[in-house]
């Protein structure tokens, strides 16, 4: 069986499923959603033994489930199995092409499978709107991005003597570990997979203990779509039981990681200590949207800036919570921003008219919280929002909140907050304003809104960030832009070729004639 090259399943295209054309019948009953098992290993559901962990649902706090967490045996059984199947499956081995039939294939059952759009609206903090219109057709894109890959991106052939013969010969590091965040549960499991698999690897997948239902039902329509049973399995638990043990596993040759900066250096750590295996992380952020007062008109701005740091209720790693803005546009646009904020109302992720977003938990809610009453206290004016929604029963709504007066060394400009705040600072001219752009730990993002081209490059080349967007807030569907920070934000790059190239390694090979 070592080595036998599959037949994948036939790739046709397959539009979406009818229900989702008509978006005013979007809502569901979430106690109506069955909600998969654990663990997803070898192909099949285990529900898992060991310590259980409860799942709550962020939109009204009631208790979804409870999750059993992989133990070191169960991750290493996992890690086994995704071993022995990318070899003997022949996903390693077989033409890139048809790699990229079943990646192809998976993208189109993702796009149409109702039960899949439930369970993210459900389980995490994603409107149904939102999951239909925007979360599946990205992670979708995304796998169709990377099936495309497979055999765009080839090793090279080196001028040597002309007696010999100098290549550069890819291949899949064999299984890599990856390990996602609960903000964007479905399109992060995306990032990971999509190139690890088009790459030709195979691929354990450990979601977020507090967003653990749809990356099971993602892998179940791999594994429809035609992937070996095996190739990409998925392991609940926490970071510090089943991340650890995920990390730490010997035949696991590089790990790919989205999360804090803390739990960033830890996983590092952890690799450099087990193998010195590669790895690559997108880290915190604390990104600046320095705005210059010719920077057109203040509606547009405003609405841009907003969605900036209020989408998904402010929990994204690239949110853009430090307004930085001059002096001569100042009052007009923080004016407007005030009467934006004020139109969020809040509503729970399976209602098809909802399109605020909760927090994940209460312990979110809580750091939130704490940092807005930390500014306060220092002195910092809350200009608008400043505490929970009322009458949200046990759900964990954050108001839009705008901080002005902050002190240099407040959490609030200083922490990532990840919840719904934004702090403004006010300059004078160019220098001051990029001065005041630069972070000491950060720099995964970054916005520069101006009409002036000299003035957008010079700040472009005067922000330390891994991404600038200029007079635009927000990544796009363009999947050849990579994604990734400078100093505390990361190392190595998600999206674009760059991530699919880090899921191979090189070997140089010189030949005599």
């Amino acid at each position: 069986m070592s080595g036998r090259i599959f037949t994948p399943v036939p790739y046709t295209i397959i539009p979406p499923a009818d229900k989702f054309k008509d978006l005013t019948m979007l809502s569901f009953d979430p106690d109506s959603v069955d909600l998969p098992a654990g663990h997803y290993i070898n192909g099949r559901q285990l529900s898992g033994k060991g310590s259980g962990l409860a799942v709550k649902r962020p939109s009204d706090g009631r208790l979804a489930g409870e999750l059993a967490q992989a133990d070191a045996a169960l991750v290493d059984e996992a890690v086994n199995v995704a071993d022995r199947a990318v070899t003997e499956s022949g996903w390693s081995h077989c033409s890139p092409r048809q790699r990229a039939a079943v990646l192809m294939r998976w993208a189109e059952l993702i796009q149409r499978d109702q039960r899949l759009a439930q369970l993210e609206a459900l389980g995490s903090t994603r409107p149904i709107h939102d999951v239909v219109n925007h979360e599946i057709p990205f992670t979708a894109d995304a796998i169709r991005f990377y099936a495309e890959c497979a055999d765009k991106y080839s090793g090279d052939v080196f001028p040597t003597q002309d007696a010999s013969l100098g290549m550069l010969v890819p291949e899949p590091y064999g299984v890599i570990g990856a390990i996602t965040p609960w903000n964007f549960p479905l399109s992060m499991a995306s990032w990971k997979c999509g190139p690890a698999l088009a790459a030709g690897n195979a691929v354990v997948l450990k979601p977020s203990e507090l967003t653990p239902y749809s990356t099971v039902r993602l892998a179940e329509l791999a594994v429809q779509a035609g992937l070996p049973a095996g190739v990409l399995n998925i392991v609940q638990g926490s970071g510090a039981l089943t991340g650890s043990a995920l990390v730490a596993h010997p035949l696991v040759r590089k790990v790919s990681f989205t999360g804090s900066t803390q739990t960033g250096a830890r996983i590092m750590s952890d690799a450099a200590f087990n193998g010195m295996k590669p790895v690559t992380l997108e880290l915190g952020g604390k990104s600046p949207q320095l705005v210059f007062d010719d920077a057109g008109e203040v509606n547009r701005v405003a609405e841009r800036i907003v969605r900036g740091f209020t989408a998904n209720g402010g929990q994204a790693c690239v949110a853009g919570t430090r307004l930085i803005v001059q002096r001569g546009i100042a009052d007009a646009l923080i004016a407007r921003l005030v009467a934006l904020c004020q139109g969020f109302r809040p509503g729970v992720t399976w209602d098809q008219n909802s399109s605020y977003a909760p927090m994940i938990d209460a312990r979110q809610a809580d750091k939130v919280q704490q940092i807005v009453n930390a500014a306060r206290q220092q002195g910092g004016e809350i200009l608008v929002g400043g505490q929970r929604f009322d009458a949200t029963g046990d759900g964990y709504f954050w108001q839009p909140t705008l901080i002005a007066n902050v002190t240099t060394d407040s959490p609030a400009l200083q922490e990532e907050i990840f919840g719904p705040v934004l702090t403004v600072q006010i300059f004078d001219d160019e220098a001051e304003g990029l001065a005041l752009a630069a972070h000491p730990t950060y720099g995964l993002c970054a916005g520069v809104h101006t009409l002036s081209l000299e003035r957008a490059l010079r700040a472009m080349r005067g922000i330390a960030a891994g991404t600038v967007w200029i007079n635009r807030y927000g990544r796009s569907g363009d999947f050849i832009i990579p994604t990734g920070g400078f100093h505390g934000s990361g190392i190595g790059k998600d999206l674009g070729r760059q991530a699919f190239e880090a899921c191979r390694r090189y070997k140089s090979v010189l030949i005599d004639f």
